[in-house]
């Protein structure tokens, strides 16, 4: 368990950073064709690589929890509550 109390809020709070940096590298969250080609291809300036590794880390992270919900047999929430 990764001592997560309130999946929902942490969820909430994550989304929050996932929405914020997918629309720094200018793509939909709800394309995931758009995602894949972010968080695959670096980017040519440092700044906007950097916003698409922590973009990639964060989902990354998200797809844990998500896991570690399941595993639980708690149902996880769409990204951003949709």
């Amino acid at each position: 368990m990764s001592g997560f109390e309130n999946y929902e809020q942490e969820l909430a709070s994550l989304d929050h950073e996932i929405l914020h940096y997918a629309a720094l590298c200018g793509v939909d969250i709800a394309d995931h064709a758009a995602i894949n080609a972010c968080i695959e291809q670096p980017h040519e300036t440092w700044a906007n690589d950097k916003a698409r590794e922590t973009l990639r880390g964060l989902l990354i992270l998200r797809v844990k929890i998500e896991e570690e919900m399941l595993t639980l047999g708690q149902q996880p929430p769409a990204l951003g509550g949709w």
